[in-house]
């Protein structure tokens, strides 16, 4: 507490007696309940400015990892977690060590909680999104998400400065949101002006079904020839991934480097499903913001937080990280992609996550990502991953 002591003599009747330099060096007499008034004032003062301090230092909802060299030093990326089913509180996490530990960013990432303070995929219990204040880059993985009205002023603010954005799996259908001023953004919206919503509009497709059964069917990601130098691809090689294929046609102008080849099977050595044809899976394009700026895109309807134990997927990534945030000359072909701290992705399944995770509990390099003794809805034996050991 702010204590102020005053040497000033205290009058009969409560009042202060207060110096005055002047031409009659006359003593004024002021109010007791000015000083008690002044103290009140400068008190709150204090207080408000340290909870403000703890809301800024302290977020339940957040994560930060804090690089230091490398091409992204004094880079910000958000990223925000947020799908029901793909497990993007495992990958996003790990993708931002990687991008702070490797290459210096600061990553501060946001996962929806429940009431309790634990994190709850695709809650849309969030707060603190005026990180994107001072972002250079947002990352998502979200899921019909409807977040609240002054939160989600700051993704739209985000937009309407061009930022770029780089989306995974289920961000297609990032938002569903029925009424009010942040309807246009739903997957589905209707209009013309903002036709099938952020997933189109900016991501570059929506939602438009599976092409491919999950836990049944993994898929290659084949290299297009002719976008292979492209700066993204470098290095990139040996795509297998567990999520299965989704449906896309991506809006006009975007740019498809990778097309899914659906195998039936889970390995990556599992013969292609001859009644699948390729179909894109990653892309990218640029959307047009109201200052009329061009932000950068990269889309991949792949994304599932076992997908990040294939080395192939997750250098595309990171790749496609320093991409939008226009630092592709920095994008060397073998350049650090292994996975920073331990990575313990579960088996990807709605509802199956693990429990009682707080994301104070992922803070530093070598806390697990997540915790094998947390259980997840099949009990307290998590389910093992699946894929290529890191």
């Amino acid at each position: 507490m702010l204590i102020l002591r005053a040497k000033m003599p205290i009058l009969p009747d409560g009042d202060v007696a207060v110096r005055r330099t002047n031409s009659s060096e006359k003593n004024d007499r002021v109010p007791m309940r000015f000083f008690l008034t002044l103290l009140m004032l400068t008190s709150v003062t204090v207080l408000s400015l340290s909870a403000q301090k703890v809301t800024l230092e302290f977020n339940p909802h957040l994560v930060v990892y804090e690089g230091t060299e490398g091409p992204g030093a004094d880079k910000h990326i958000v990223l925000i977690a947020g799908d029901h089913e793909y497990r993007s509180e495992e990958i996003l996490p790990a993708m931002a060590r990687i991008l702070a530990k490797n290459l210096g960013f600061k990553c501060s990432v946001f996962f929806t909680l429940d009431d309790e303070g634990f994190i709850e995929p695709g809650s849309s219990n969030i707060a603190g999104l005026s990180a994107l204040e001072t972002a250079d880059l947002l990352i998502l993985g979200l899921r019909f998400q409807d977040f609240p009205a002054e939160e989600m002023q700051h993704v739209v603010d985000y937009l309407d400065r061009g930022g770029p954005i780089l989306g995974i799996r289920t961000s297609t259908h990032a938002f569903r949101i029925a009424e009010g001023p942040f309807a246009k953004y739903s997957y589905n919206y209707p209009g013309d002006e903002y036709k099938n919503g952020f997933g189109r509009q900016v991501l570059g497709e929506t939602w438009a079904g599976h092409y491919g059964t999950n836990h049944e069917q993994s898929s290659r990601i084949l290299i297009r020839e002719d976008e292979a130098m492209h700066p993204i691809l470098r290095g990139v090689r040996d795509i297998h991934v567990q999520s299965g294929g989704y449906e896309a046609d991506p809006m006009s102008g975007s740019v498809v480097l990778g097309m899914g080849q659906v195998l039936n099977g889970m390995n990556a050595d599992s013969p292609p499903d001859p009644e699948k044809e390729l179909m894109p899976v990653a892309w990218t394009r640029t959307y047009e913001a109201n200052n009329g700026k061009q932000g950068r895109v990269f889309t991949t309807t792949h994304g599932a937080s076992e997908d990040f134990l294939n080395a192939g997927f997750r250098r595309m990534l990171v790749n496609a990280a320093l991409w939008t945030s226009g630092l592709e000359e920095f994008i060397n072909a073998d350049s650090d992609v292994s996975l920073v701290g331990p990575y313990n992705p579960v088996v990807f399944s709605f509802d199956g996550y693990r429990r009682g995770v707080r994301p104070a509990d992922l803070a530093g390099w070598d806390t697990p990502i997540m915790s094998e003794t947390k259980a997840t809805r099949d009990g307290p034996s998590p389910q093992a991953p699946r894929g290529q050991a890191p």
